[in-house]
């Protein structure tokens, strides 16, 4: 392939124009509304089967968008996730971005009860007092405690971006929340990780009206 000259402000521009040109290729016509989202994780893994395994809720993207507006925390299951939200823009919104995992009293809690650092970091944000949005892209078990205080009536999130990436428990721990009434965007199967979650989240927060 010969070596295309890009200046580098125009380079993710340029990303999106030969996404665009590959989807209509392959003739593939992405809604709309949400075109920049499965777009943008595309962009992020390269991976064109993005468009035929993302999932969304009846309303998602508003009922995210609107979240926002409202002032809701993002709470992701990795620092990796935290590192790439685009914190400024959403603070922008009265928002902030919280990881749990790597404290270490959620850890110590986490040995003491035998279950995943990640079971304690959802409930700790149960317990944050205003709407969150979990971008989970690393461990099942965050979505299936989730699922499991909501069914326990302890708990019920506002909305679930469901993109952990792996073999164990990957695929029905996303099932949960496909089958359930609380908005979701959900890369369905094995694939997703940090690095998408974060890329939903900031597609979501750079198309905001």
């Amino acid at each position: 392939m010969k070596i295309e000259f890009v200046l580098p402000n125009e380079i993710e521009k340029r990303s999106f124009e030969i996404i665009a040109q590959e989807l209509a290729d392959r003739g593939v016509t992405l809604p709309a509304d949400e075109a920049p989202i499965t777009m943008r994780t595309i962009h992020t893994s390269a991976d064109f089967d993005y468009a035929d395994t993302m999932r969304y809720s009846a309303g998602a993207i508003e009922k995210a968008k609107e979240l926002i507006r409202s002032g809701a925390d993002i709470v992701t299951d990795t620092n990796m996730a935290l590192s790439g939200i685009n914190k400024k823009k959403l603070a922008s919104f009265g928002g902030q971005v919280h990881c749990f995992m790597a404290d270490e009293d959620v850890a110590a809690e986490a040995k003491e009860r035998q279950v995943t650092r990640a079971t304690v970091s959802m409930e700790r944000a149960a317990r944050l007092g205003k709407p969150v949005i979990f971008a989970i892209g690393n461990a099942p078990t965050a979505l299936i405690s989730l699922y499991e205080m909501m069914e326990a009536g302890t708990f019920t999130p506002e909305f679930v971006i469901g993109v952990p990436v792996g073999f164990v428990n990957v695929v029905a721990a996303k099932e949960l929340f496909l089958n359930s009434n609380v908005p979701y965007i959900i890369n369905e199967g094995r694939k997703g990780g940090s690095n998408i979650a974060a890329a939903i989240v900031n597609a979501l927060l750079y198309n905001m009206d």
